[in-house]
């Protein structure tokens, strides 16, 4: 799999656009994908790694109710940490996973492999459901491209450039 991480920073900072992300089964993957990129400090400005459903809930702002009636592997949880991070980190652009990395930790209807990703920008919310197979490090990884993917190709779209660069 290819890393976008290079692209997705010539592209925010070209745009003055801002990038943070929220991760949980991931564990900080992709802010370490993006800060391997020179000169990332002028477009990620932050990330929160929130693998714990306590930091979910006091620092990025997903609701008990959310966790408690969908759990932390859902759309909803997903969709709530990409906007929670985009307040709290003050950023035009959050992406946010949660998911069940592996070997163990599955049940039926989540199995391991199964992450969602979070994505939130002016123009809203979303969510993504991705299933992996691979062992817990191939996992986490397919993760975090896919979500730095994302990024990528939301950012190809029309985006509206400030040109804070």
């Amino acid at each position: 799999m290819e890393n976008p991480a290079a692209e997705i920073i010539e592209i925010l900072c070209s745009r003055g656009l801002t990038l943070g992300t929220v991760e949980s089964a991931t564990g900080g993957l992709m802010a370490h994908l993006l800060t391997n990129v020179p000169g990332s400090s002028a477009a990620l400005l932050g990330s929160v790694v929130s693998y714990s459903n306590g930091i979910k809930i006091n620092v990025v702002g997903v609701q008990p109710a959310t966790l408690q009636r969908y759990g932390a592997v859902s759309p909803q949880v997903a969709r709530q940490m990409a906007s929670g991070g985009r307040r709290v980190l003050g950023v035009d652009i959050c992406v946010a996973d949660t998911g069940i990395a592996g070997p163990g930790g599955g049940k039926p209807g989540k199995p391991v492999g199964l992450f969602y990703i979070g994505l939130s920008h002016a123009g809203g919310t979303y969510s993504r459901k991705h299933l992996f197979h691979g062992n817990r490090e191939e996992n986490k990884l397919a993760a975090a491209l896919a979500a730095l993917g994302w990024v990528r190709e939301w950012l190809g779209k029309d985006v509206i450039s400030v040109d804070k660069c």
